[in-house]
């Protein structure tokens, strides 16, 4: 029935800082959306001279039949990009809101495919895995470990109990479970605002998360191995304060470590057999199910990522401060942050 696959019309909420790569090839595609029910697509920008704002005016004029404004955000939170999505709640008009990063492009049927398990009344949140790509050697290098590391994690996350990851690459849920956790002020105190959305849902509402089985795309604007080794670094501590004991079992996933150990201890077919089961793990997640160009030439490198992702965990096991949009911030045990 139609109401199974449209259960109603999509309020976007895009907090925007800066101009990403490929920003208006992937506003547009969320505005091209052929979605029955209708949507409106709201940008939250903080500094009035940012650059995207020529890009969001250029896209209103293209499609002046859309409801496509932007809102200054005035309002002071730890979590700069919750506090813009506390503006936009109040303009919101619909009763479904989707949430993504500002350089997610998307398929033409993306609206359709997103909202339809929101027709369940169990399911709170749907989320997407995302592919990325990069012009450059550290963001390809960064690229493939979301494709061959990441995106299987979060495949297999279910099956170890994991109920209430939620990726910042496409969040959709009803305005009525957001308004019941408190808002998205609940979540202004939070970095990993993304995973505490579907925390929230999901422990507070009894919920469930659906992944879909689209996937997105973004192109990563960090382009230097430095940027990117912060990134990692960032996301590693986020993920132990968020977490929590399941962060210390991470070294187990990392292969590409046990086969270098089985190597030097001349365990040859050990390190053959978690090779060839990393390898395959790599093909099927980064090729078969994300479709990723940097994967498709690169699957095989995955345990030398695991060996980088080994080193990472180490870091983000040690000190509790990250560098966030031009910030210090302090992790604290509960995943909240305050500037240092």
């Amino acid at each position: 029935p139609e109401a199974a696959t449209n259960p109603g019309p999509v309020s976007i909420l895009k907090p925007v800082r800066g101009l990403d790569p490929g920003f208006y090839e992937a506003i547009r595609g969320h505005a091209q959306q052929h979605y029955a029910p209708g949507f409106e697509l709201l940008f939250g920008v903080t500094d009035p001279q940012d650059p995207a704002l020529v890009e969001i005016e250029r896209l209103q004029r293209e499609f002046p039949h859309l409801r496509i404004e932007w809102f200054p955000v005035t309002r002071q939170a730890p979590n700069g990009k919750v506090a813009a999505l506390v503006e936009l709640a109040k303009q919101a008009r619909y009763p479904l809101w989707l949430v993504n990063d500002s350089d997610i492009a998307v398929s033409p049927g993306y609206l359709e495919e997103v909202t339809a398990p929101l027709s369940q009344p169990e399911i709170g949140v749907v989320t997407c895995l995302y592919r990325a790509g990069s012009q450059g050697a550290a963001g390809r290098w960064e690229a493939l470990g979301i494709a061959v590391d990441f995106a299987a994690g979060v495949l297999v996350a279910p099956l170890a109990g994991i109920k209430e990851f939620g990726l910042g690459a496409t969040l959709v849920f009803r305005a009525v479970d957001l308004a019941a956790i408190g808002g998205f002020e609940a979540l202004e105190n939070y970095l990993a605002d993304d995973y505490q959305l579907a925390r929230h849902i999901t422990q507070l509402l009894g919920k469930r998360v659906e992944l879909s089985r689209t996937v997105v795309e973004t192109t990563l604007g960090e382009d230097s191995w430095r940027g990117i080794i912060k990134h990692q670094i960032r996301w590693a501590r986020t993920i132990r304060v968020s977490r929590g004991d399941g962060y210390w079992g991470l070294p187990v996933t990392h292969a590409g470590v046990w086969m270098t150990m089985a190597l030097l201890s001349g365990q040859f077919g050990v390190a053959l057999t978690i090779a060839t089961v990393r390898w395959a793990s790599a093909y099927a997640t980064g090729v078969l199910v994300l479709e990723s160009r940097v994967a498709r030439s690169g699957w095989w490198l995955a345990p030398v990522w695991d060996c980088f992702a080994f080193g990472i965990w180490v870091a983000g096991a040690m000190f509790n401060t990250v560098e966030w949009r031009g910030q210090r911030l302090e992790l604290r045990p509960d995943g909240t942050m305050k500037p240092r």
